[in-house]
């Protein structure tokens, strides 16, 4: 797709890019990611390079870093993009937003309360099930554990989904600023 774009846009300012991408491009490489999300290094730099190409197609940022390319463009790199999905479709699932007739709770379990649930995280912290391949903590219902546990209360009670997205990015974006992770692409 990224090379149609190339072939038929002669002119690509960085707005037009910008929708362009967004609305054909990045919606094949995010598409299902919640039941196929790449974890081997390898595979995340195949989705990555795609970005980075597309990034170097507006003339006046083809020759800054691939960070600063982002940080203008206004894009994250497509790690968090899948985390942060993932991270909505969970609160989406256990908030009952998204029903689709299975039962969720075989799904997602709850921790049990316990002496650190009053004073640490929140009240909808996760279980985590013990694995006996290396694969199966790949699957989304043990991969998003970690994450969802490290929210905060406020991110948690969020009351819809639009609310959760907009407290999960200030969430982050204070989580970036107090650690300074620089991206690794």
């Amino acid at each position: 797709m990224l090379g149609l774009l190339k072939k038929t846009m002669t002119c690509l300012d960085s707005e037009m890019l910008l929708t362009l991408y967004k609305s054909l491009v990045r919606p094949r490489l995010e598409y299902c990611i919640q039941a196929w999300s790449p974890y081997t290094r390898g595979d995340i730099k195949k989705l990555e390079q795609v970005q980075r190409g597309a990034t170097k197609l507006v003339p006046e940022l083809a020759g800054y870093p691939y960070e600063e390319r982002l940080t203008r463009l206004s894009l994250t790199i497509l790690e968090e993009r899948r985390i942060r999905g993932d991270m909505i479709e969970t609160f989406k699932i256990l908030k009952g937003f998204d029903k689709d007739g299975n039962d969720d709770e075989d799904y997602l379990k709850l921790a049990p309360i316990g002496h650190h649930s009053a004073t640490r995280g929140h009240g909808l912290k996760l279980a985590k099930p013990s694995h006996r391949t290396i694969k199966r903590n790949k699957f989304f219902s043990s991969r998003i554990i970690n994450k969802w546990n490290s929210l905060t209360e406020k991110v948690i009670t969020s009351t819809s989904v639009n609310m959760f997205k907009n407290r999960y990015d200030q969430f982050e974006t204070v989580r970036k600023l107090r650690r300074g992770t620089p991206y690794d692409f």
